[in-house]
């Protein structure tokens, strides 16, 4: 069995979300091949798809091909340029692939990671203005996304959470399966590890994700407020414009970072006081995986995906900065540390990308084999 992968939303010196849920699947899936695991068919080969040869620096080494980018003109004609290199089964970590895989002679996986943008349809700034333009059309009414996902064979989400939203919303009858995200293998430590952390941990406090509004960042400038012997480092990229929308609520106790290397991000997460997140809404929320991988306490806004994915959390209400400010100062007493570092732990351990990448495979076998449900 082929299967190609879509790397082409690999983002070129810096993983974002997609990019780095494609990477690490690959990543996984790679070291699969090379262990030789049984899981595996006999006959399995992998091959990745670009756009750009400067996206090989931030995958693995595996086999590759070329076609358009997914934001060019033809892109409506991918499906037939994937043809020619004869893939059994496709898996896009996005919910295109062309115009629903057009013209395709392969069985197909798309993926949809969140319903986010129907609530917040402003468009990553990154994005071409035609682009953007047909996101906010894409997203002011389900038929598309209802159109694209049923073209595909099976669609793939990273959380329970977006499964139930996804069949609530009917917005597919295909086979629905979850691969979800999970912390990056050198980032997880042992519990005897993250425990004797606690002793030299800072009273700084880090956020990791994008400035996007659902992001509701300023939730946490202002619980910085009520925090003045602590420091809040904002560690992502941060556009110009975006920052200067911020700036006014960032007292002198907030830094911007505008991007940290993968080393500094787990440095952080070794010394921090913990991550912060008040999103209103995620797929899933990969930084706080990681961050309890790493025995870093969090505080996190209250809503389904997060009680999904970190039950044992220390938890705030979203547009609530005193609570957030209170739930931080309540990480100080030494036993409470302890407990939110283990239980951060047992959290983190339900996810790995290893078991991803099988539950991928497994699902394009059954693809490949013809059965009714994958």
């Amino acid at each position: 069995m082929k299967l190609i992968v879509d790397a082409r939303y690999t983002r070129i010196g810096f993983h974002d979300g997609i990019s780095r849920y494609t990477a690490s699947l690959l990543t996984a899936l790679h070291e699969l091949i090379e262990s030789q695991d049984s899981h595996l068919p006999r006959d399995f080969q992998l091959v990745m798809a670009i756009h750009d040869l400067r996206q090989l620096e931030m995958l693995p080494p595996l086999p590759y091909i070329t076609i358009c980018s997914p934001t060019s003109a033809l892109e409506p004609l991918a499906a037939l340029q994937l043809n020619r290199h004869n893939p059994d089964v496709v898996f896009s970590p996005m919910q295109t692939i062309g115009l629903g895989g057009l013209g395709r002679k392969f069985k197909l996986i798309l993926t949809l990671h969140d319903l986010i943008y129907y609530s917040y349809p402003t468009p990553p700034s990154f994005l071409p203005l035609p682009v953007r333009l047909g996101w906010r059309v894409f997203h002011s009414t389900y038929a598309p996304q209802q159109y694209l996902l049923n073209s595909a064979d099976a669609v793939a989400t990273v959380s329970a959470t977006t499964a139930d939203l996804i069949r609530q919303h009917s917005l597919t009858h295909r086979c629905l399966v979850e691969i979800p995200n999970a912390p990056q293998p050198g980032s997880i430590v042992t519990e005897a590890q993250a425990l004797a952390a606690l002793s030299t941990r800072t009273k700084d406090l880090i956020y990791m994700g994008s400035f996007m509004p659902y992001k509701n960042v300023e939730t946490l400038l202002r619980a910085m407020k009520f925090l003045p012997d602590y420091r809040l480092h904002l560690l992502s990229k941060i556009s110009p414009h975006r920052k200067a929308e911020l700036l006014p609520l960032a007292g002198s106790n907030v830094t911007f970072h505008n991007g940290v290397s993968d080393e500094e991000y787990r440095n952080w997460l070794g010394r921090a006081h913990a991550l912060l997140t008040a999103s209103k809404e995620e797929g899933y929320g990969l930084p706080v995986a990681e961050a309890q991988a790493a025995g870093c306490p969090v505080v996190l806004s209250d809503i389904p995906i997060f009680r999904e994915i970190a039950p044992k959390a220390h938890f705030a209400s979203t547009h609530n900065a005193w609570e957030f400010a209170q739930a931080i100062r309540g990480l100080s007493a030494p036993a409470v540390a302890q407990q939110a570092v283990r239980a951060g732990l047992k959290d983190s351990q339900r996810y790995s990308w290893q078991a991803s990448a099988l539950t991928l495979v497994e699902t394009a076998m059954k693809l490949y084999q013809g059965q009714a449900e994958a």
